[in-house]
């Protein structure tokens, strides 16, 4: 029989659709090099943004407000829930579907050719395979550590400068929350570089961070992130982080391919005109973060984060609210001192890039 839907990659973003699918009844194929391969990152949305369908034991924890340290102290009255990787992948059931293990070298439309020679054909295919690494991408990198008890309270992110950087070395913040079983994952977090931090430069302002906090170092079990925020555009036949579902100015992907993974499998583009619409816009916010001095990154967010909670979240979370997304950099814009709007207005212009990754 051939399948109405081939999904290329099983990562969060593949999977939650191929579950979508299989939830609707559609014959499903999905292919990965690994298909049973664990997930190990820690995978975090906004209350609000998951969908109605997902199992709750997906969820590890949740903190009702979380804190925002840019220049000076935010509380965020947005409940924030961590999730389960585990669970979130043995929620996402695959049952009914045919599993490929093989490496996907070549799509179109309605085939795949795979890495064994095997050629599948389906009435969609769907790439999944996220974005890969290039040294002209910009990425997010993270070195954490897994620690016992509560020994923090939970921060979304803290750009306070006590991690021993040079004031004019690119910045990094602490992302700490709550886990299961009474862990807490703290990581130092380079939200975007083109290069990025090393590993080992963000192990070191992490022990400096936690030393000056009286926060015990444990290394038992430990963390590391690396992944592009751009390189991928708003597609048709793509989904997730090949589909332009990241957001680059933050990072986050997951949220977003859950809530959309039910319109997709029911047939609807993810590529609308909004959603193009709103990447733009969103790359012009990465371009305006790549180009700031470092001095001025904390300065920034506590700009955003004293814009209405409206307007933060059609900015995080609105993947095609151009209204929303629009008004909030308007009212950021016109907060910001003139040396970052400056910036903006650069990182807005067509010929510095505007519109293109």
């Amino acid at each position: 029989m051939r399948a109405q839907v081939l999904v290329v990659g099983l990562g969060p973003a593949g999977r939650a659709l191929a579950h979508r699918c299989r939830t609707r009844g559609l014959a499903v194929v999905a292919v990965d090099p690994r298909p049973d391969r664990p997930w190990t990152a820690t995978y975090a949305a906004w209350r609000d943004e998951l969908p109605e369908w997902l199992d709750p034991g997906a969820v590890a924890a949740t903190v009702e407000a979380p804190v925002a340290w840019a220049r000076r102290e935010f509380r965020i009255d947005r409940p924030y829930s961590v999730l389960d990787s585990g669970r979130l992948r043995d929620s996402l059931s695959l049952a009914g579907a045919e599993i490929v293990a093989d490496r996907a070298v070549r799509l179109t439309r309605r085939a795949v050719t795979l890495a064994s020679g095997r050629r599948l054909t389906a009435d969609r295919v769907i790439d999944a395979r996220g974005i890969p690494r290039s040294p002209r991408r910009a990425e997010q990198t993270a070195y954490g550590v897994l620690v016992e008890g509560s020994v923090c309270e939970p921060f979304f992110m803290d750009w306070r400068p006590d991690n021993g950087a040079d004031p004019e070395a690119p910045p990094s913040f602490l992302y700490a929350v709550p886990l299961a079983a009474g862990t807490m994952l703290l990581e130092e977090t380079c939200l975007a570089g083109r290069p990025a931090l090393s590993h080992s430069v963000l192990r070191e302002r992490l022990i400096r961070r936690l030393r000056s906090r009286a926060i015990p170092f444990t290394e038992e079990v430990v963390e590391r992130v690396r992944f592009p925020v751009q390189g991928a555009r708003p597609a048709r036949h793509a989904f997730g982080a090949a589909g332009g579902f990241t957001h680059p100015a933050t990072g986050y992907s997951v949220a977003a391919t859950l809530c959309a993974a039910d319109a997709v499998a029911a047939g609807d583009s993810p590529a609308s005109l909004s959603a193009r619409a709103v990447h733009a816009l969103r790359i012009a916010g990465l371009r305006t973060l790549l180009t700031l001095p470092p001095a001025d990154i904390p300065l920034f967010f506590e700009l955003f984060f004293e814009l209405p909670a409206e307007q933060q979240r059609a900015y995080l979370s609105g993947r095609s609210d151009l209204p929303g997304t629009a008004a909030a950099m308007r009212a950021l814009f016109a907060a910001a001192p003139a040396r970052v709007r400056r910036v903006m207005a650069h990182s807005l212009a067509p010929e510095n890039g505007f519109g293109h990754d």
